[in-house]
Formats: structure tokens, sequence, C-alpha cells
């Protein structure tokens, strides 16, 4: 059996020894395009939950129609919440990210953890405040929506928003109430990342704190979205199907008038601006006759649109909470990069918000295009649907501040 020779030792030593930084150095490179590439991803998060949350902003202050509409403070509010995670919450936690470490010290590790449980559940509890104010407007008779929904309880439901995410996060946190009884385990997660208590920001929380803040954030919030907007699509079925009815009475050949309904694609909340029976004179049966509707197709588009709102929701907030209930149960053995993308997940919602309630908003988009070009006037607010005998008839629901198109 042949044995190497002492130089072919010394060679084979000599050829790892000058791959070794070359490898290394690879690595450092390769690892320095992950960091850039995740800090352009991150970035562009950020830039567009600032962007379209401020726009929403913008369009409120400047549009004096959208001010009149209630459900519209509710979307402002939001607006301002989600503003807020993309300014003080989202470039703190894009920093640790991308350096791996907290430079900010121990007090401003419980500010910015207080910070960003109170911003985010306060994002939640909008959307909740909306999906009620919607079904109080699409399922209720006028005179019972401007009842329940008056000024002053907007305005409570408002400040419900923003006051309770304070009992779950800086009354708990700053108190470290969240720690009690599993102190060693958070000493033990420093220790493990390298750093004290000013060099890492770690939060774990106990089980009761898990289950509370669980429920109040997302759980309870997530039953009651859910119970709204499935009794909204219940309701916006029923008024198809009678406005099918009405059209086809409508289009038989009688002699007089012939009844048009039109729903109305309307921002508003009072369901009378929403319904609207019109009986046309002094036209003839081929021109005023309502074009028919594919029910199929209606409800197809109303179940997606809710669909959609609900599905965002679920997919950004739901892997989050179920991981913040279950850790605590299984010795919190979760990875810290599971956490870390749940959480961002989380935070892509609060840049899908004004998509889902104001972008797919005809009065908002208008006043958007007017704040993009500039104030161009053409772009200007006009009545939501045509009703000369040349022009297409229109049906809507609105469901959630957004206009589910009913088109011919």
């Amino acid at each position: 059996m042949a044995t190497a020779s002492p130089q072919h030792l010394l060679d084979d030593i000599k050829n790892s020894e000058e791959q070794q930084p070359d490898q290394q150095e690879q690595q450092e490179f390769l690892s320095s395009l992950e960091t850039i590439a995740l800090t352009i991803f991150l970035s562009l998060i950020i830039i567009m939950t600032v962007f379209g949350n401020l726009l929403v902003m913008v369009a409120l202050c400047k549009d004096r129609h959208l001010r009149k509409k209630k459900t519209n403070y509710f979307i402002v509010s939001l607006a301002f919440a989600d503003l807020l995670v993309a300014l003080v919450v989202m470039p703190f936690a894009a920093i640790e990210l991308t350096t791996g470490q907290w430079r900010y010290g121990e007090i401003f590790c419980l500010v910015r953890t207080s910070l960003d449980v109170l911003l985010t559940t306060a994002s939640i509890l909008h959307l909740c405040c909306i999906a009620l104010d919607r079904y109080y407007a699409i399922c209720c008779q006028p005179l019972v929506y401007r009842h329940k929904m008056t000024p002053m309880r907007v305005a409570v439901m408002l400040s419900g928003c923003w006051l309770i995410p304070t009992f779950i996060s800086f009354l708990p946190i700053m108190q470290s109430w969240n720690a009690i009884g599993i102190e060693d385990i958070i000493e033990e997660r420093r220790a493990l990342a390298g750093g004290s208590n000013d060099t890492s920001c770690v939060f774990l929380v106990n089980r009761p704190y898990a289950l509370i803040c669980s429920a109040v954030a997302f759980y309870v919030p997530l039953g009651l979205m859910v119970l709204a907007y499935q009794r909204i699509y219940v309701t916006a079925m029923t008024h198809v199907r009678q406005i099918e009815t009405l059209q086809r009475a409508g289009s038989a050949p009688v002699t007089g008038t012939i009844p048009v309904i039109t729903v109305r694609t309307s921002t508003s909340s009072d369901p009378l601006e929403h319904y609207r029976l019109r009986t046309p004179t002094g036209s003839s049966s081929s021109e005023q006759a309502p074009i028919g509707h594919s029910r199929m197709r209606i409800e197809t588009k109303a179940a997606k649109t809710l669909a959609v709102i609900m599905g965002c929701f679920c997919l950004c907030w739901a892997p989050f909470f179920i991981t913040n209930i279950v850790d605590p149960f299984i010795h919190y053995s979760v990875p810290w990069q599971l956490w870390t993308a749940w959480l961002w997940l989380g935070y892509i919602n609060s840049g899908l918000n004004p998509f889902l309630y104001a972008f797919l908003n005809r009065a908002f988009r208008r006043a958007f295009l007017v704040i993009l070009c500039c104030g161009d006037e053409r772009y200007a607010r006009q009545g939501s649907c045509s009703y000369g005998p040349t022009h297409r008839v229109c049906s809507a629901a609105s469901v959630n501040g957004t206009s589910m198109a009913l088109r011919n």
C-alpha cells in the first residue's frame, strides 16, 4: 500500500490553508448580498406602508365629501395607526434583523415592544370596528343605523381602539407582568444571544399574558369580523335577488312607467344612499328596460371581495397569534427565524390595509387622483351613476367601505 510522501502532505496542508480564506471571503460575500437584499425588501415594505397610509390621510383632509362619511373616520384612524407602525415599529425591527443586535438599551427595548403591541392591536381593532359599522349600515334599517352610529358612538369606538391596547401593551410590559415565572428562561435567551440587557432585546411572554393578549388583539376581533361579514354577505345577496325580481318585472312591456332599481356605489354609511327606486317617465320600454344581471357572477364577485378582506387579515396575523399561544406551552422552542417571519407578515398587513379599505373605494380613488395629479379638476368627485336613457344602469353593494361593483 502506497503512502503519501512528507512533501505531498505539506502541499496538501498549504493548499487547504489557501482555500480557507477564499471560502471565508465567499461566505462573507454571500452574507453581504443576503443582508443587502433583506434591507432592500424591508425598506420597500416600510416605504409602501408609509406612502399608502399617508395618502389616505391626506385624501380625507383635502376632500370634504370624504369627511361627511362616518366610515371614513374609521379608515383614516386605521391609516394613522398603520402609519405609526411603519414609522415607529418597523424601522427598529428592520435594523435589529439586518444587524443582528439591539443597540438602543433595555428601556427603549420595552418601549419599542410596547409600541409594537399597542399599534398593531389598534390596527386590528379598527378593522373590527369597520366591519361592525358596515354591518349596521347594510344589515339594519336606516333609522336603526342612524340611532346606533351617532357621532358620539363613533368617537367612543375610535377611543376604544386606542385605549384598549394600552391594557395589554404599556401597562403589563413596563411592569414586566409578561415575564412573571419565566425570568430564568429570558436570562438564558439573553445569554444565548451573546449580549447583556442593553445589547439584546428579548421579549417572551408567560401563558396568561399570551392567552389574554391574543384573545384581545386577534381572536375576539376575528370572531366579530367573521359574524359581521357573514351577515353582510347574506344581506347583500338578498338585495341582489330583490333587484333581479324588480328588473324582471320592469322589463315586461307595460303601459305607463317602468320601475328601475339602482344600488349606488357609494361610500356613504347611510343605507338610504345605497338603494334608490326610480320610476322613469316619458321613455319607451326599450330605452328604460334594465339590463339583466348574472346572479352567479354577482354572488361570485361579492364572495371574492369578502374573501380577499378576510383572507388577507387571517393570512397576515393568524400564523403569529397561533404561534404566540402555542410557544409558551412547548417550552419556547419555536425558532426565532419563524417568529421573525410571522411578525413581518403581520406588519405587511399594515401596508395592505390602504389597498383593501381605501384604494378599492371609488370616492377615495378620485381623491387620490386629484392629489397625485396636482389637483387636476378632471378627477374631481362626480356622481356615482348616470341615470339617463342613454347611460348604463349601475348596481353595487358597498361592503366594509369598499364598493363591490355589480355591473351589467
